[in-house]
C-alpha cells in the first residue's frame, strides 16, 4: 500500500509559479514510478509528468514541457512538480500518483497507477 498526501496548490497569475508536494509513504514506493495528473473542470484526468524514484529520470506532458519540472526528495519521500510560467489552461485538480512496485517504465498511462492522492486544486487567472 502506498499513500500519497499533495499540497501547495492555490491562486496564482498568469506567468506565475507554484510548487505542489506529494508526500509519500508506504513500503513500496521507492521501487517505483511516481507521477502527477490533472483534471480540469468538464475533462478527463490527463497526465502532466512522471519520475522513476530510484533513478530519477522523467517525462512530460508536450503542455507542460520546459514549463514544468518534477523532482523527488529521496530523504524525505517528497515528490515535486513546480509549474512556472502558468498559464490560465494550467487550471485543474492536480493528483499525486504511482504505479505497483517493480514497475519502474516511466509510462502515461493513467492506468498503470493504483494508487492516488486526493488532489489539489491549481487556478491560474489573468
Amino acid at each position: 500500500q502506498v499513500d500519497l498526501i499533495e499540497s501547495g496548490g492555490g491562486s496564482a497569475q498568469v506567468g506565475g509559479s507554484l510548487r505542489l508536494s506529494c508526500a509519500a509513504s508506504g513500503r513500496t514506493f521507492r521501487r517505483s514510478v511516481m507521477g502527477w495528473f490533472r483534471q480540469a473542470p468538464g475533462k478527463e484526468r490527463e497526465f502532466v509528468a512522471a519520475i522513476n524514484w530510484t533513478v530519477g529520470n522523467s517525462k512530460y506532458a508536450d503542455s507542460v514541457k520546459g514549463r514544468f519540472t518534477i523532482s523527488r526528495d529521496y530523504a524525505n519521500n517528497i515528490v515535486y512538480l513546480q509549474m512556472n510560467s502558468l498559464r490560465p489552461d494550467d487550471t485543474a485538480v492536480y493528483y499525486c500518483a504511482a504505479r505497483a512496485a517493480l514497475y519502474t517504465d516511466i509510462t502515461d498511462d493513467i492506468h498503470e497507477f493504483p494508487y492516488w492522492g486526493q488532489g489539489t486544486q491549481v487556478t491560474v487567472s489573468s
